[in-house]
């Protein structure tokens, strides 16, 4: 897999950051599951949800996706949330900075084209509820990636497994002098954590 240049960089720093033996024991739910399927041959689907799906739980279908294909992984990476909004642009203009090539397609709730390589098909995401067609209508993990929706979504149908991966917001950086910081330290995160979890997977 060809990444493009700017992209690889940022993932060899992702790959350079700490995690905390408090986040690994997190991860470590979704590191089993995941090697689960593998052993069992099993399609292995992951549906990042979030309450508006607009981007902690986008970052994370996009990280999941690259950071799997990184180390030869096949999933199928899918988000979601309780609420139609769309993809937050200042999430889209962070992963634009990390190397990836977006290409958009509508006005309201946009289709997004994300591209990491020249010989993978984009990643295609915009906001849409968790169980939108567009995502698989069973037989995935619900990853949880923010408190309010895990709080507030009891059941999740059709999702075999239940897995907690709280990030926080960058939102409470929206019009500030930190905003640009702020969503590419979440997306870094997201990063460096997708790729621990695919890292510890064996085939």
């Amino acid at each position: 897999m060809n990444l493009y240049p700017t992209l690889q960089s940022h993932i060899e720093q992702a790959l350079a950051l700490p995690i905390s033996e408090e986040r690994k024991a997190v991860l470590q739910v979704l590191i089993d599951y995941v090697q689960q399927k593998a052993d069992q041959n099993q399609e292995i689907n992951l549906n990042f949800i979030c309450t508006h799906n607009s981007r902690r739980s986008q970052f994370s279908q996009i990280w999941g996706k690259v950071a799997a294909a990184f180390f030869g992984i096949d999933i199928n990476s899918f988000s979601g949330g309780v609420e139609v909004t769309a993809f937050n642009e200042r999430a889209v203009a962070s992963i634009t900075r990390f190397g990836f090539k977006v290409s958009k397609e509508g006005e309201v709730n946009p289709k997004y084209f994300v591209f990491y390589s020249e010989d993978k098909d984009p990643i295609v995401t915009f906001s849409k509820v968790y169980d939108d067609a567009a995502n698989a209508p069973k037989g995935f993990a619900a990853v949880m990636t923010c408190s309010h929706a895990d709080e507030n979504c009891p059941f999740i149908l059709g999702a075999e497994a239940r897995i907690p991966v709280r990030y926080e917001d960058p939102k409470a950086f929206d019009d500030t002098d930190q905003e640009v910081e702020m969503y590419d330290k979440r997306s870094l995160q997201i990063a460096s954590e997708m790729l621990y979890v695919f890292s510890r997977i064996k085939k």
